[in-house]
């Protein structure tokens, strides 16, 4: 059985499904950054204080004026894999199988893609740099290497390595933006003549890696004008404010730049070939910023809110809106579909937003779209002891973030010795900072991870928020609380709003056939643990 949306206004969203012809259906165009977080500076307009205030990013400000910028856009999971097997397949990440986890991932086919679907329905897919991985085989949702358009460079993955390896900085950046243009012409345009290869629409996925680590210290500030110093008072306050923290978050916001940069190239691209207005672009991450306190791997905002921007000229109506609704990313597959006149599997449990697309609304637009949900198995398959993952659940609504850790026992971003592993001497700063699998292994290896393990003893309420073990449940108040500093899961005063979250939350679980609730939670054993 199959869900089938018709809309009758053709000319407000696309085409009435399942009569689209070549010329009506639209492209599809993902651009999706790793690891960039909720970072851009038409966010900085909406809530200033933080640090989108010190980043600028024109393109996907653009994008946004052009469409609609999502301010409530989270991912399913907030670790790269589980995340990209549930937007590629539009369901939640506990849906997916052996795609659930991020080391050890394997795409089976089991479940639909998106790409897969409208490629059998007529479109030409590609895509460059990353898709889907780590995993096996590589890329598979949407092609694998059959549909790969790479053949000019990866350069781009390592901007700052790259352009900072350059005698002039500048002369290096142009190159690695080159570098993207080419990836993006030989899949538009290959023969150069100014005009899309081929009758049939497109759907194509342009992932460059840059913004997850490694990316070269003062690299922000050298190739990107970023002060460190201008993000004092500005970050969160479970971080330090120190030198090193602010300079490593200015080097982040630096290659969040360098995407925006490559963005500008792929609206040029899109223009010079006839095909921006009926392109579906959309821009968005895959979970926080790596090797950061409450980052990557946690389901605090900073590791599950992300940045959100659709341009869809033919289909958006009263363009320029901001819209306040909670949206996965997971809601993108069945949008897609939908859009080009497909039948949207059963299996995609998401929700399409061409109901927004279709109204002229700021704000709230779909009163139901109140609340996301967000989860994490297995990361790093060594971070814990029998490769056990770190299991978490959670509902965020307006008003609170509650979350369900189901093994408190656990060290949640992994064992270190000490603490899981057999006492002994902390690695070294330069092994904090470079390597991950030294210790705590699902925060990525950094210098902020190096400066709040060794001064443990000086700050260490620093390197509780980061490492310490968390209770079974959590409950914050984002109106009075948004940096979830103070969990209020054991205050009796709460305890009516705890009961009506926790309902809620394990009944989407349930519904949804999350193993983890169930009476054979696979997660726990092989070959999930493998």
């Amino acid at each position: 059985m199959y869900r089938i949306v018709r809309f009758a206004l053709a000319t407000a969203i696309g085409c009435v499904a399942l009569s689209c012809s070549a010329a009506e259906r639209p492209n599809i165009v993902m651009a999706f950054a790793d690891d960039w977080g909720k970072y851009a500076s038409a966010y900085a307009t909406l809530q200033p204080g933080g640090p989108s205030d010190v980043i600028s990013t024109p393109n996907f400000d653009a994008i946004a004026a052009d469409g609609i910028l999502f301010t409530r856009a989270y991912v399913s999971a907030p670790s790269c894999t589980p995340c990209r097997s549930s937007l590629l397949s539009g369901q939640h990440f506990w849906r997916c199988g052996r795609a659930s986890i991020l080391q050890g991932a394997i795409w089976d086919f089991s479940n639909p893609a998106y790409p897969l679907i409208l490629e059998r329905s007529g479109y030409r897919i590609g895509h460059t740099y990353k898709v889907w991985s780590p995993g096996s085989p590589a890329d598979a949702p949407h092609g694998a290497k059959r549909t790969s358009f790479n053949e000019h460079g990866r350069k781009f993955n390592g901007f700052s390595q790259n352009a900072m390896k350059a005698k002039d900085h500048e002369a290096g950046k142009a190159a690695l933006l080159d570098e993207v243009r080419n990836n993006v012409r030989s899949f538009l345009d290959a023969d150069g003549d100014g005009a899309i290869d081929g009758d049939a629409p497109f759907c194509y996925w342009f992932g460059p890696t840059n913004c997850h680590r490694k990316w070269i210290a003062g690299s922000g500030k050298t190739l990107w004008g970023i002060d460190p110093d201008d993000l004092k008072g500005k970050l969160p306050p479970y971080l330090p404010d120190v030198d090193v923290v602010r300079e490593d978050f200015s080097d982040y916001l630096g290659e969040a730049q360098a995407f925006d940069a490559s963005l500008g190239v792929i609206l040029e691209e899109l223009r010079r070939v006839g095909q921006l207005d009926n392109t579906i672009l959309v821009v968005s991450g895959d979970h926080g910023i790596p090797g950061v306190t409450r980052g990557k791997c946690n389901l605090y905002d900073l590791g599950t809110s992300v940045p959100l921007a659709i341009r869809w000229p033919k289909g958006i109506r009263h363009p320029g809106r901001v819209v306040d609704d909670f949206v996965s990313l997971p809601d993108l597959a069945p949008t897609f579909l939908e859009a080009a006149g497909q039948t949207v599997p059963d299996a995609m449990t998401a929700k399409s937003l061409l109901k927004i697309f279709a109204s002229e609304q700021d704000g709230q637009v779909d009163p139901t779209r109140d609340a996301v949900f967000t989860g994490r198995e297995r990361h790093v398959a060594k971070a814990r002891a029998g490769n056990k993952p770190y299991p978490q659940r959670a509902i965020r609504t307006d008003r609170y973030l509650y979350i369900i850790n189901f093994a408190p026992d656990r060290w949640p971003m992994g064992d270190a010795a000490g603490f899981g592993r057999a006492d002994g001497p902390m690695p070294s700063l330069e092994l904090l900072r470079e390597n991950t699998f030294s210790a705590f292994g699902d925060l990525d290896a950094s210098p902020t991870k190096a400066w709040v393990v060794l001064h443990r003893e000086q700050d260490p309420a620093a390197f509780d928020f980061a490492m310490g073990k968390r209770p079974r449940f959590e409950l914050y108040d984002i109106h009075a609380d948004p940096h979830c500093m103070v969990n209020l899961a054991a205050d009796a005063t709460h305890d009516a709003t705890r009961t009506t979250l926790h309902e809620r939350l394990m009944s989407e679980l349930t519904q949804t056939g999350d193993p983890r609730v169930s009476d054979d939670v696979v997660f726990e054993r092989s070959p999930f643990t493998d």
